[in-house]
């Protein structure tokens, strides 16, 4: 963060007790923490746990977890639900938190987590946010998923939990 998110002014490294060199606003007088967006992914898995979906969006042919942002005072376990629902069609169960990471390309801390869905029932997809959409083995699923990204590694990190790897 390079500016004020209030007025503009550049900001400055100043030093804060106990927290270090913080930005630092001199026209507003007040120190500047970082500012990010909150997103949520998940391992949405079948009602047996046999399998995890996947996804593909955007006209691109890279499959990823099921994934969207958190609104404005909304909590993430609630976005994990509401974003499965309205990409998937699907409802779902046993929201469980996994891990993070912070997502330089969009500046945003991503959330993972698993649940479960209530049916495998995926018909009645969102086509207009998902341009494909299916069940995979956790093993297909792992050498599927796109290569390198955070959907790749939240996949093997929770798969590594579950005892799939």
């Amino acid at each position: 963060m390079k500016y004020c998110f209030v007025c503009g002014t550049g900001l400055i490294r100043k030093e804060l007790k106990n927290e270090g060199k913080i930005p630092y606003c001199p026209a507003c007088e007040e120190y500047r923490f970082p500012v990010y967006n909150v997103a949520v992914s998940m391992e949405v898995m079948s009602p047996d746990r046999s399998k995890v979906l996947l996804i593909q969006q955007y006209g691109k042919e890279k499959w990823i977890l099921v994934a969207g942002y958190v609104n404005r005072r909304e909590k993430p376990e609630q976005a994990v639900v509401r974003e499965v629902k309205e990409e998937t069609g699907l409802d779902v169960t046993s929201v469980t938190f996994n891990s993070s990471e912070f997502y330089e390309k969009s500046n945003t801390l991503m959330l993972n987590f698993s649940c479960i869905a209530t049916s495998e029932n995926i018909s009645s997809f969102n086509r207009e946010e998902v341009d494909r959409i299916s069940w995979f083995s956790w093993k297909v699923a792992e050498q599927t998923v796109y290569p390198d990204s955070l959907a790749h590694h939240f996949l093997k990190e929770w798969m590594r939990k579950e005892g799939h790897l």
